[in-house]
């Protein structure tokens, strides 16, 4: 994957971090980012898509430890949200069948 991250957004210069909902998740295996992004992407989005102002952002890059893709997703929002939608965006990104489809797409085309 090299050193390079990946960072997939609505918004010109959108990073994942400051104030807002975020959780993270680790992937294993060598994946094409860009369309990892979008698939957790999408997936957020429909989750949360009832939080007003929602933007989702995507961020993965390299994972230091081990290979695979470290996972940081989410997006800002003017007030503190509420903690069961935390655990909804906690959800999306540890959920077993979502993970096995994004992998699954993510791996198609690579030799």
């Amino acid at each position: 994957m090299g050193g390079a991250g990946l960072v997939l957004s609505r918004h010109r210069g959108a990073r994942a971090q400051g104030p807002g909902l975020w959780a993270e998740t680790r992937l294993p295996g060598r994946l094409r980012l860009g369309v990892l992004a979008h698939e957790i992407r999408k997936d957020i989005w429909r989750a949360l898509r009832d939080l007003r102002g929602f933007a989702p952002v995507v961020e993965l890059r390299p994972c230091a430890e081990e290979s695979g893709v470290c996972v940081r997703a989410g997006g800002t929002v003017m007030l503190r949200p509420p903690a069961a939608l935390q655990r909804r965006l906690e959800e999306v990104l540890e959920h077993p069948a979502r993970r096995a489809r994004w992998i699954a797409h993510s791996k198609r085309g690579l030799a």
